[in-house]
């Protein structure tokens, strides 16, 4: 027999029995062992039965080599009970086992084997033999009383000089020890066989199933940690299937959840940052205003740089709200007709007090008189993005330059700043949201990292695309296209 342990040196009771892999280890082992038993069950019996045939034949076989003999002798002396029959007769049952009886018409023995309760024939066995032809199989009576032997009955005639010919009844029979000790044989191997085989699985499958078992519990425990925001930990993926597709899965999964957890982090201190530097600029204008610090005459300078600020930080808040709204699908342009230029002028007047403290050189603002249907507020979002942008990485003393076009019905606006540029792997990565240029080599990546990416939505929205270009080292611009009247666009898209 084959236990199945209760406990391990690794698990605990409690724990290895909650384990999916040892429900089915144990299901395994149990249907093995009943499909074993049933198999050895129906194997034995067909061998037995099998065997048992054989030797009903060999019974049949032996007492029609008797009957022919007893013939042969009966035809050449006219003696039924000659002494070379009874010689044949005791050689059979002293040597081979068989015990013969010979009955006459009457159903009386004539040639005894020396048992009294055969010494008439059962009617049974009579009538079988004259309507059947006889009767191959087990004692019938000694099902009863004793192990049934093997039984063998016919009819046989036998004719004298005179050609009369007389009727007489011959059964032979045969214990069935022999057929008994086959089956154990039989039986006895087959166990022997079942127990190595049955060992030699369950030591595999313990071993295989262990091994899962220990990377569930693994499983179970990192799962836990990921649970309590723990991620130091990465789950193996050295099983195969399944399992490691949901280990890469969870891997990848635990790995943007950390990544976005990070960046949250990033994000709300940069927030803070971003929102409380006009604020600090605001408060400092009002109070001086207020208790007199800043003249009458030069109220209205900082009352301008108050509204710049105000409005700095209204779009700050804007991408913000506009990141939710896009999200969630509820940003809708409303769109008017925009002059684009002046867009852009007053968006740069935003920096002017940072593009004079860069030395920055401004070329070709005024050049070219663009306007378009769009969103003026989005599209001032998306301007102010990029300009920030622009100032923020353009190198002291160097140059903004900007460009209006019309092609095709596709206006396009340019913003193209001097400087270090960026680099192919930065250009793939720059639209992404929360991403800023390596901050490794010192540059400024004060912001929320979202204004690139809530750009090109705003643009999408206009059914147009924002194109970067940049050499390294020299300069980076990023391109607004979008169509003359998106409405018009769109609208065409739709019946398509």
């Amino acid at each position: 027999m084959i236990f199945i342990p209760e406990r391990s040196a690794k698990h605990s009771g409690n724990q290895y029995k909650k384990s999916s892999y040892y429900r089915i280890f144990r299901l395994v082992v149990i249907t093995l062992i009943s499909f074993s038993a049933v198999a050895g069950v129906i194997m034995t019996g067909i061998c037995s039965s099998m065997y048992r045939k054989s030797e009903l034949e060999e019974l049949k076989e032996t007492c029609n080599m008797f009957i022919s003999y007893v013939r042969k002798e009966y035809h050449s002396g006219g003696n039924l009970l000659s002494e070379p029959v009874r010689n044949l007769h005791n050689d059979l049952m002293n040597n081979s086992e068989i015990m013969i009886y010979v009955y006459n018409s009457d159903g009386k023995s004539i040639l005894s084997a020396g048992e009294p309760e055969r010494e008439y024939l059962d009617g049974d066995m009579k009538s079988s033999a004259d309507n059947n032809g006889g009767y191959l199989g087990l004692e019938s009576e000694g099902f009863s009383y004793s192990t049934p032997d093997l039984l063998y009955v016919t009819k046989f005639a036998l004719r004298d000089s005179d050609n009369n010919s007389d009727f007489y009844y011959i059964s032979a029979y045969s214990d069935t020890l022999a057929i008994d000790l086959f089956t154990l044989r039989i039986l006895v191997s087959y166990v022997l066989m079942t127990l190595i085989t049955m060992t030699a699985i369950y030591v595999f499958l313990k071993k295989t199933v262990f091994k899962y078992i220990d990377h569930e519990t693994n499983f179970l425990r990192i799962c836990q940690q990921y649970a309590k925001g723990d991620f130091s930990e990465k789950l193996p993926d050295s099983t195969t299937g399944t399992m490691r597709d949901i280990a890469e899965c969870i891997n990848s999964l635990a790995s943007d959840v950390e990544s976005s957890e990070e960046t949250s982090k990033t994000f709300i201190a940069n927030v803070s940052h971003e929102l409380r530097t006009p604020m600090t600029t605001i408060s400092g204008f009002v109070d001086g205003i207020l208790d007199g610090t800043i003249p009458k005459s030069r109220r209205t300078e900082y009352l301008v740089l108050i509204s710049k600020e105000i409005k700095r930080l209204r779009i700050l808040i804007s991408s913000m709200l506009n990141m939710t709204r896009f999200e969630s699908g509820t940003l809708t342009p409303d769109f008017r007709e925009t002059n684009l230029t002046d867009l852009v002028i007053q968006v740069v007047l935003m920096f002017e007090k940072k593009i004079e403290q860069k030395h920055l050189e401004i070329e070709e603002l005024d050049s070219h008189r663009l306007t378009a249907v769009t969103d003026p507020d989005l599209m001032q979002q998306v301007i102010y993005n990029l300009v920030e942008n622009a100032v923020k990485f353009v190198n002291d003393g160097g140059k903004l330059s900007f460009r209006f076009e019309k092609q095709d019905g596709i206006c396009i606006i340019g913003i193209r700043n001097t400087g270090e540029g960026l680099k192919n792997s930065e250009i793939q990565q720059v639209f992404d949201r929360f991403y800023k240029a390596d901050s490794s080599r010192g540059k400024d990546t004060s912001g929320l990292g979202i204004g690139l990416s809530i750009s090109r939505k705003i643009v999408h929205l206009h059914n147009g695309h924002i194109v970067v270009k940049s050499v390294y080292g020299e300069y980076t611009e990023f391109q607004i296209q979008i169509p003359e009247d998106p409405r018009v666009t769109l609208h065409t898209e739709k019946k398509l």
